[in-house]
C-alpha cells in the first residue's frame, strides 16, 4: 500500500480514457484500490474533506473508483447504464484542481453497473450528492473533468473566494463569487 501524489489539471493521464478491468480479483487490483484508498484518507486526514477517488487520480489509467462514504465502496469497471431526466447544478470540486471550484449540471439520478474486487457484479440506483459525484469519478475513467463540464455564465469560482462567501454571515441575498476566466493551457 502507497499514499499516491495526486496528479493535477494539466497531467495528461488525467485525460486518458482508461482500460478496463479483465481480472477483478487480481493481486494488481487490489493493490490499486488499497492504495486508492490510502491516498483518499491521506487526503482527508490533512484536509478533512474528500469521498472519493479515481485511479488516473494516482496515475493508474485503469476503471476504478473507490469511495469512501458510509462504508468503503471499490468500483471496477463503473459504467452509468441509466440516466433520470430531472437535473441540478453544483458546485463540483477535485483534488486534481484543489484551489478551483466549477459549476456544472449533473443528473439526479442514474443508474451504475460495476464489478467488486471479488469479481461480483452490481447494479444500483443512486440520486443526489452520490449521483454527482459517481459523474464525477466515472467522467475521470473517460478523461473528462470537471472543468470540461463548466456550466452557467461564469462557472469557475476560486476555493477561496467561496469558503470567504460560504463563511459570511451576509452571505445571504449576496451573489456566489466567480471567476470569469480560466487559462486554457490548463485544460
Amino acid at each position: 500500500m502507497s499514499i499516491h501524489r495526486i496528479r493535477l489539471l494539466g497531467d495528461p493521464v488525467l485525460r486518458t480514457k482508461c482500460e478496463s478491468i479483465s481480472q477483478p480479483t487480481s493481486a494488481a487490483v487490489r493493490m490499486i484500490v488499497d492504495d486508492l484508498r490510502e491516498t483518499l484518507r491521506d487526503w482527508q486526514s490533512r484536509f478533512g474533506s474528500g469521498r472519493a477517488i479515481a485511479a488516473p487520480q494516482i496515475g493508474a489509467p485503469v476503471r476504478i473508483v473507490y469511495v469512501e462514504m458510509d462504508r468503503p465502496w471499490p468500483l471496477i469497471n463503473p459504467e452509468i447504464v441509466d440516466i433520470g431526466t430531472e437535473d441540478f447544478s453544483v458546485w463540483d470540486d477535485c483534488f486534481s484542481f484543489p484551489n478551483l471550484l466549477v459549476r456544472v449540471q449533473r443528473a439526479y439520478r442514474i443508474k451504475v453497473r460495476y464489478q467488486d474486487i471479488k469479481g461480483d457484479h452490481h447494479e444500483i440506483e443512486v440520486e443526489g450528492d452520490r449521483a454527482e459525484l459517481l459523474q464525477h469519478e466515472i467522467d475521470h475513467l473517460d478523461g473528462v473533468l470537471a472543468v470540461d463540464r463548466a456550466h452557467g455564465a461564469d462557472p469557475f469560482c476560486l476555493r477561496e473566494e467561496w469558503s470567504r462567501w460560504y463563511t459570511s454571515k451576509d452571505r445571504y441575498g449576496e451573489p456566489e463569487p466567480r471567476v470569469a476566466h480560466l487559462s486554457a493551457s490548463l485544460l
